[in-house]
């Protein structure tokens, strides 16, 4: 019994003083974040927020940039501006909120090399025309597991397996938190460079209610030396198919003849519930139809060559 008492006093410093495992930078950054996030919440719910707190936040952001800068140590790419931090906003509840953790490098032209900010025919303003978004692998593993739950019950989340992941829209719409939902149209054949060990690509579109007809963007997504990169920008030209289009167009027509008929009273209701949801045929039409033709439109070669371009800019080759 003596024995067992002095060897535990024995054993007891050496167990006290085993080290426990060092934080690393991630932790530190996502305690920082966390806590700025914590702090804006609280004068937010105090109504305290004003033009010194929004100074404060932005200066948050800042502090998070710099860390992340720190940790990923991003050089300079051709033809992108320096790297901002993704996140737009501190601020639960605002759009904006709980975008993918990483550093976002945005091209320094618009399409065509316009200037951004200039002001086009159409009344709509240049914005940059691709953009590339640096994180680690354990920042993105993280965040998919803080957004395994992020919308509403009965909306499908983030899967939480990475190549899952780079497949599903969803997650690009809550990592770049656009005001318009994120389209896949179609994957790309993207080739994969001897550095990545995991990449997939698309075509895209972006929407706010119905499917959109034309694919007027490319999204790359890259796992490569423990980073990984989201890139994404517009194409030139479009990827379209006319034909698809019409058959959604002839669905719609329908739709609202059926509705109008109703109405007159010239059908029943029970006849027009087993028309079915019309538009959502059409819909669904017209993403077969488009998955079956768009690889066959010379855009679509071409988009795959932007992607790859987007790819390679992304990663440094």
């Amino acid at each position: 019994m003596h024995f067992i008492f002095r060897l535990a006093l024995v054993l007891s410093p050496i167990l006290l003083l085993s080290p426990a495992r060092a934080a690393s930078p991630e932790d530190g950054y996502i305690a920082a974040r966390d806590a700025a996030i914590a702090k804006f919440a609280k004068l937010s719910n105090d109504n305290k927020i004003n033009e010194s707190v929004d100074k404060a936040e932005a200066a948050a952001r800042d502090e998070l940039k710099e860390q992340l800068t720190a940790i990923l140590s991003q050089p300079a790419r051709p033809g992108f501006a320096p790297a901002q931090l993704n996140l737009d906003t501190l601020y639960k509840g605002d759009m904006g909120f709980g975008m993918l953790d990483g550093l976002r490098f945005d091209a320094d032209t618009g399409r065509d090399g316009a200037k951004i900010g200039e002001k086009r025919p159409d009344g709509s303003f240049v914005e940059p025309k691709a953009h590339i978004i640096v994180t680690t692998e354990p920042l993105f593993t993280r965040w998919l597991h803080e957004h395994k739950t992020w919308w509403d019950k009965g909306s499908k989340n983030v899967p939480q397996q990475v190549d899952a992941a780079l497949k599903f829209e969803g997650f690009y719409t809550q990592a770049i938190s656009t005001d318009a939902a994120v389209v896949n149209f179609d994957e790309l054949p993207i080739a994969k460079p001897a550095s990545v060990a995991l990449a997939y690509g698309f075509l895209a579109g972006r929407t706010q209610d119905s499917f959109p007809d034309k694919a007027d963007e490319v999204f790359v997504a890259a796992l490569a030396g423990g980073k990984m990169y989201v890139a994404y920008g517009e194409i030139e030209p479009a990827v379209q198919v006319p034909a698809c289009t019409a058959i959604r167009t002839d669905y719609n027509k329908k739709a609202d003849a059926a509705a109008e008929k109703l109405e007159r009273k010239q059908i029943t209701r029970q006849a027009y519930d087993k028309l079915g949801d019309l538009r959502q045929q059409g819909e669904d039409a017209f993403k077969g139809c488009f998955t079956e033709r768009a690889p066959q439109q010379p855009a679509f070669a071409a988009a795959i060559r932007q992607a790859q371009a987007l790819l390679e800019a992304a990663i440094g080759k």
